[in-house]
């Protein structure tokens, strides 16, 4: 990973602090799209949050795979209702606004919401017309707080997040 790259910083920040130890073989994989279950999993690790030790309670689609429990527990914690009919679609890639609502609904169970005001609404973005109506108190949030900023005057709400995404996502947290 060249350190001039935009995304040095959070990779090194989520590294650092053993929330992914990568792909393998010593590689992060930046441009990599991120699946729903590894986003899970990543962020229950970011904020410390375990996974529960049964997974009786669970999506019908959670397999018995490295995330399954990670998926009981954000169920019962509320951080996700899946995406219907009992159903998480763990190895689905991750859309950025799936990623964030995602982000918001854990950061209000733990009561750890940042605060702040950048000044900017979702009307200062193009494609706000894109997020969807799920998503969109998230987002709002998010970008109210400077914790999601666009890129170019747009958000890309249904584009895939890619690693590098989540990483420099986790840094603006946790340095906020």
């Amino acid at each position: 990973m060249a350190t001039g790259a935009w995304y040095y910083k959070g990779v090194s920040f989520i590294s650092a602090r053993g929330i992914t130890d990568g792909t393998g073989d010593g590689n992060y994989s930046p441009d990599a799209k991120l699946t729903r279950g590894e986003f899970i999993v990543l962020l229950m690790r970011a904020y410390g949050i375990e996974p529960d030790l049964s997974a009786k309670d669970n999506f019908t689609d959670a397999g018995n795979t490295w995330y399954t429990n990670y998926l009981a527990a954000a169920k019962r914690l509320g951080i996700t209702n899946g995406v219907g009919d009992n159903m998480f679609a763990p190895e689905q890639s991750i859309t950025r606004q799936e990623m964030f609502t995602l982000l918001y609904n854990a950061l209000n169970v733990l009561g750890r919401l940042p605060g702040g005001v950048s000044g900017k609404t979702l009307a200062d973005f193009s494609d706000a017309s894109e997020i969807s109506p799920w998503a969109k108190d998230a987002m709002a949030f998010l970008i109210e707080t400077g914790i999601v900023t666009g890129s170019e005057g747009k958000l890309n709400p249904v584009d895939t997040t890619t690693r590098a995404q989540m990483g420099t996502v986790f840094l603006n947290l946790f340095t906020k």
